[in-house]
């Protein structure tokens, strides 16, 4: 599985409500991929699946997201291996020819050599994602499953450096891979990466076979992507660990810094976003979903309006208002900023808008009653 990028590079002249208009897109192209990733949420197979969206249905999908208007969400290509699809550069173009930013995510195989970044480079790919789940072959190549993705990788990683695109490297977090994430750390140090996110696992697809960190190791991570995100040459952030915003935040009051002086750190761009409000996903056969991993269908792009279901679908509405979420979650002072992994909260009870399980913080309202 080729795992999650943010961007959001391109040019925006209005702001973002993120009830409105998402900020990024994911787009699953495909099922097919060569590698066997042990916590893949897509479940990626060798061979696509026969009712993925076909090239014109895929022109159509595009054309649904000029109806979010200014300013358009990026467009991430995931999979699966975005690769596998012989259309792929024809759909880029097509995505850019309507303004569209387009950045991709795919597998290091054999497939992704120095003629393909050329090629993305050249259709005007705006962002590249790469995964580097271990320092060693040994530990990345036990995570996905085929011997030699490490050194494909770390090759990929100096041609996004030599050819200039921007690119952002993902690690999985989780009790298999935390002891190692300093040693990765420096390993990525030396080259051009301009964004480093640490995914913390969610128990859905293969990802079911490794296991989560504890709250409290969790909490005693993000303590430490706080520190070495001071000192990095590269932006250091999380994916599905929406309370690293609550101790990043806390980290830097305790510093003193008022409101204004938290915006420039950077630390607040990306407050408020979740699954399913400023992220949204569509599955290789046209699904519509919160997020890759909160697969809850809402419709289907061969029918129904991306936008309409974005802005008017019950679970997207739910999961654009922070008052409707539950248990601690939803008395918490920092269920706007943060809000939780709502794609943790539905794979440990069911419940979209509960608590996300990980989060390991008593909120004000309880500490003052107890």
């Amino acid at each position: 599985m080729a795992d999650s990028l943010h961007h959001g590079s391109s040019p925006h002249h209005a702001p973002r409500d993120y009830a409105q208009t998402p900020l990024n897109i994911y787009w699953e192209m495909t099922q097919a991929c060569a590698l066997a990733c042990r916590h893949c949420r897509a479940e990626a197979v060798p061979h696509a699946h026969p009712m993925q969206l076909t090239f014109e249905e895929g022109v159509s999908f595009l054309q649904q997201i000029c109806d979010f208007g200014d300013p358009l969400p990026q467009l991430i290509l995931t999979g699966g291996d975005p690769l596998e699809r012989p259309d792929l550069y024809d759909l880029i173009d097509e995505a850019r020819k309507l303004g569209i930013g387009v950045s991709i995510t795919p597998a290091a195989t054999t497939m992704l050599t120095r003629d393909v970044f050329m090629r993305l480079k050249e259709h005007n790919v705006e962002g590249l994602g790469l995964s580097l789940d271990g320092s060693t072959a040994e530990r990345h190549d036990s995570i996905r499953g085929i011997p030699g993705t490490f050194e494909r990788t770390l090759q990929a990683i100096q041609l996004a450096g030599e050819l200039q695109i921007p690119l952002q490297v993902n690690t999985l977090v989780s009790a298999e891979t935390a002891e190692d994430l300093s040693a990765i750390y420096e390993l990525l140090k030396p080259h051009a990466v301009s964004r480093w996110s640490l995914f913390f696992l969610i128990s859905v697809g293969r990802g079911k076979v490794l296991q989560p960190l504890s709250p409290p190791e969790a909490e005693n991570l993000m303590a430490w992507i706080f520190e070495v995100s001071r000192k990095a040459p590269f932006i250091v952030a999380t994916t599905e660990a929406p309370s690293y915003r609550r101790v990043a935040l806390e980290r830097l009051r305790d510093e003193g810094l008022t409101g204004e002086q938290i915006k420039r750190t950077g630390t607040a761009r990306s407050f408020g976003i979740r699954d399913g409000h400023g992220i949204m996903f569509v599955s290789n056969t046209g699904d519509i979903c919160p997020a890759g991993f909160l697969p809850l269908v809402v419709g289907n792009v061969r029918k129904d309006r991306l936008v309409d279901a974005y802005r008017n679908a019950p679970l997207f509405q739910s999961l654009h208002d922070p008052t409707q979420f539950q248990g601690r979650c939803g008395i918490c002072e920092y269920k706007a900023l943060c809000g939780g992994s709502r794609a943790r909260a539905f794979s440990a009870t069911g419940d979209t808008l509960a608590s996300d399980p990980l989060c390991c913080y008593e909120p004000e309202s309880i500490r003052h009653t107890s």
